[in-house]
């Protein structure tokens, strides 16, 4: 089984393809596909580029990243990582 993952072009974020190829933020949102659909969606979203920036197929089991790829996914799925290390002062130093 397969969802399609991009980037919204308004802010960068990742984003799934959800019910009627509607943009969802998060992977429990997006719509598991058999192959076939699965590439459906995939040629509908990408001839939306003002929504869906580089849209491309990600293989789940129950909406968890499964394929070769898997670590990379679990991490875009989590959200953004930039803001969840140590905070700094403005000089650099641990604030």
């Amino acid at each position: 089984m397969k969802i399609v993952t991009a980037n919204r072009l308004s802010d960068g974020r990742v984003i799934y393809a959800g019910v009627d190829n509607q943009p969802v933020d998060r992977i429990d949102q997006a719509s598991v596909l058999d192959d076939p659909a699965a590439e459906i969606v995939l040629a509908e979203v990408a001839g939306r580029p003002e929504v869906f920036v580089n849209p491309y197929l990600v293989e789940v089991q129950d909406r968890t990243p499964s394929g070769r790829d898997r670590l990379k996914e679990r991490i875009r799925s989590a959200g953004p990582t930039v803001g969840h290390s140590v905070d700094l002062d403005v000089n650099g130093g641990l604030a």
